[in-house]
């Protein structure tokens, strides 16, 4: 869990620790990924459907799959 510290957004540290978190109890990867989405769009209920999967699965990607640090490409919120 130590790797979010550096995630400076505090939408996109939520949706990565509820990503991983879905995942080590046991939830689907698309169940996991739809709840991140959800989830995104309570933070920004001005994205749309389609920019909220983009960014969720941006963000999943960078920081889980690749194993990144920082910030990863999206909203240009803090």
């Amino acid at each position: 869990m130590g790797h979010d510290i550096g995630i400076g957004r505090r939408c996109e540290r939520a949706v990565v620790t509820a990503y991983r978190e879905l995942r080590q109890v046991g939830s689907d990867d698309l169940a996991a990924f739809q709840a991140c989405t959800a989830l995104y769009r309570i933070h920004h209920p001005e994205a749309s459907l389609n920019e909220a999967r983009r960014l969720v699965a941006e963000w999943i990607d960078h920081h889980l799959v690749r194993q990144q640090g920082g910030a990863a490409p999206g909203c240009g919120c803090d």
